[in-house]
């Protein structure tokens, strides 16, 4: 679990990102690319620690693989009338 609040932020961002480029049609390894490449952005820019890095990595990755976060919402139908 998150507790910095700047790792919670990166987090927020990434996962958000990573919903917007499923729906413009990126799939798991462009996703998976674009995470290493996040992840590899933030090693070598020090904005966090490293254990708060890898800390972020897990959880993006969990978020990554978990088949709910990136599941369509199931529209209503429209109703007819009967009258």
């Amino acid at each position: 679990m998150l507790q910095d609040t700047q790792t919670i932020r990166h987090y927020q961002k990434l996962t958000d990102a990573l919903v917007e480029m499923w729906q413009r049609g990126y799939r798991t390894d462009d996703l998976r690319l674009y995470l290493d490449g996040y992840l590899a952005a933030m090693r070598h820019s020090n904005i966090l620690e490293p254990y708060l890095i890898h800390r972020l990595e897990e959880e993006a990755t969990r978020f990554l693989y978990d088949p709910y976060n990136f599941e369509m919402p199931v529209q209503p139908e429209p109703e007819s009338d009967y009258y």
